[in-house]
């Protein structure tokens, strides 16, 4: 595997990023990070690692207020602008396999909002890890919010894979499962059993992080490389 740092150019300036690339490439994950932690968190990594083995080539790349060391997101258009720009370099680096996109909660949200509103040039696919359809701090809006979260997916027109934890506190799955069932044909959720938000699971479960990321390897990696 090739592995690389790079820097991506924005409107808002470099954004950081890291290219692996596994010999005989299947196709280009364009990987967001979530609003608390960036693209050098354990998950990430791990996944890039997982994904690598699966023949799924990623990059990695950091919004701005992170790398700056803000504790809150930039605004919607600066971080869309920026999945764009990810996406621009993301064509450079593809050589010729396709070219998914998505990422961890914020991530995947931004990466939707920014081919909803304008499709991403080349992009085919799009992937959710635990797609954040409401605050965990303020329950009684999570319908209102949902919803609000939720009504930009309805302008994708490329297949997408939602992967969510069963314990997800961000978004709980008689939700996500109607909201999938609406979105209609092309349109995939797989649960990871008591998985939560970070896709951390109980102890009593049996299961590792290891598996966990096993799997969610494995949903990514046929996802992009299927029909």
């Amino acid at each position: 595997m090739t592995s690389r740092n790079l820097l991506i150019p924005s409107r808002y300036g470099p954004l950081q990023a890291i290219s692996n690339r596994p010999r005989a490439a299947k196709a280009l994950f364009v990987l967001a990070h979530g609003a608390g932690a960036g693209m050098n968190h354990h998950f990430l990594v791990a996944l890039a690692e997982a994904l690598a083995v699966r023949q799924i080539a990623t990059l990695r790349y950091q919004f701005p207020y992170m790398t700056a060391g803000r504790a809150f997101p930039d605004r919607a258009p600066i971080l869309e602008e920026c999945v764009r720009a990810a996406v621009a370099r993301a064509r450079q680096l593809a050589r010729g396999v396709p070219i998914v996109v998505g990422g961890k909660s914020m991530g995947g949200r931004m990466s939707s909002r920014a081919q909803a509103s304008a499709p991403l040039s080349k992009v085919e696919r799009l992937v959710f890890l635990g797609f954040p359809l409401y605050p965990s701090t303020r329950p009684e809006q999570a319908s209102a919010k949902a919803k609000e979260r939720s009504a930009h997916l309805a302008a994708v027109e490329v297949p997408m894979l939602f992967i969510q934890g069963s314990r997800d506190k961000l978004a709980d799955l008689p939700r996500m499962r109607r909201l999938v069932r609406r979105l209609g044909t092309g349109v995939t959720l797989k649960v990871i059993r008591e998985g939560d938000h970070g896709f951390e699971v109980r102890v009593r479960s049996g299961r590792t992080r290891s598996d966990v990321i096993g799997e969610i390897g494995d949903a990514i990696a046929g996802f992009c490389t299927t029909g």
